[in-house]
């Protein structure tokens, strides 16, 4: 457009440039000057006029174009905004899976655990199952009245107490309870040793500790077995043809660290140096013993460990039974037991039928043995 405009003035110039020359003195010259700077002038004005609508154009253009990028600016403005959002929805959900995904792996974890825990004691009964399938047999008979099952008796479990009894004492068991109270209850006793002599003894209750639950975890000895089905021999010998016998590798035993009797039960316990060969000889459980020109099949069966893993227990008094403390060393243990039993049976004295008697003097140390219900005192050991 301003190109266009330029090439005309400049060819209107040219043109002029063509016209002879006026002077400017006379009056054509000077109308021609006029026409000239006339068209000079409508040029200028056509000139002036497209500058203005070009302006306009430009200024029109450059507020369209501030618009758009207004709008492109706030278009981008939301945009951050909606992208800032979603990234924070995204981190959020994000955080919220990590936090599962921790949450499912300590329960993955807690559930492993209680898994093993579960394996650990399904072998464990697994085991004693086996153990138990395999405990030594033992034949019952049976005999009474068939009852009902709200009849059966429930488990009773009787303690087995060791009482150490300290020097100068003595435990007397009455037959009635009340015997037993009015000895405590008068506390201080005279006893009458004969003549003018005589002795002052104090009676104290005795309480022991009973137990009230018992929780034993048992697992097999790694080299220990339980030999059972033994014939009847003496012990020592017994004992001998076992040891000699389970020593042997071609029996499959091995080196024997130990062979003991058990009495109460009639079997024998091999413990072996080396652990595999127990669980071998278990594994066999019959074997064939050479007893003196007889053979004889022993059942070998895995030794069962027990450890208490939980005791409770409670203090109880003993109804029927008094401790005697102070009792001097004036005499030998026969006379002054006698003497002592002699002045708590008088009904005089407060006293009545004694059922035991146990009496430790002055130098010497005795175990008492309380093992009923209704503890009544036994000798078990005694040490100068």
């Amino acid at each position: 457009m301003f190109v266009f405009r330029f090439l005309l003035f400049v060819r209107s110039c040219q043109d002029f440039s063509l016209v002879a020359e006026q002077n400017e003195d006379t009056i054509e010259g000077i109308q021609a000057l006029i026409k000239d700077y006339q068209k000079k002038y409508s040029v200028i004005l056509e000139e002036q006029e497209d500058l203005k609508v070009s302006i306009k154009e430009r200024q029109e253009m450059t507020q369209k174009f501030k618009e758009r990028t207004e709008k492109v600016t706030e278009g981008l403005k939301k945009d951050q905004i909606s992208f800032k959002e979603q990234m924070a929805a995204e981190k959020a959900k994000l955080d919220a899976l990590k936090q599962e995904d921790c949450e499912l792996m300590e329960e993955l974890q807690r559930l492993q655990a209680e898994l093993k825990k579960e394996d650990s004691q399904n072998a464990q009964l697994k085991e004693r199952a086996d153990v138990f399938s395999k405990m030594p047999e033992k034949n019952f008979v049976f005999s009474g009245k068939t009852g009902k099952a709200d009849d059966a008796e429930e488990f009773e479990m009787k303690p087995h107490i060791r009482y150490p009894m300290e020097e100068g004492t003595a435990l007397i068991t009455f037959e009635e309870e009340d015997v037993a109270a009015n000895i405590l209850e008068k506390r201080k006793h005279k006893v009458d040793l004969g003549g003018e002599c005589h002795i002052t003894v104090e009676a104290q209750p005795v309480h022991l500790m009973m137990p009230s639950l018992v929780e034993i975890d048992t697992d097999i000895c790694p080299h220990r077995v339980l030999v059972s089905n033994l014939p009847k021999m003496d012990t020592e010998m017994l004992l001998n043809k076992l040891e000699i016998h389970f020593s042997k590798s071609k029996n499959g035993g091995g080196e024997v660290e130990s062979c003991d009797f058990l009495p109460d039960s009639g079997t024998v316990v091999i413990a072996f140096v080396k652990d595999k060969i127990a669980e071998d000889l278990a594994l066999t459980e019959h074997h064939k013993v050479d007893f003196y020109k007889n053979k004889h099949i022993v059942r070998v069966t895995p030794f069962v460990n027990g450890t208490i893993t939980n005791l409770e227990t409670r203090t109880s008094m003993c109804p029927r039974t008094v401790l005697l403390t102070g009792i001097p060393d004036v005499m030998d243990r026969e006379t002054m037991q006698d003497m002592l039993e002699i002045h708590f049976q008088k009904n005089g004295n407060g006293g009545g039928e004694i059922e035991a008697f146990l009496y430790n003097p002055v130098g010497q140390q005795i175990l008492a043995l309380f093992g009923s219900a209704a503890p009544e005192p036994e000798e078990e050991e005694e040490e100068e």
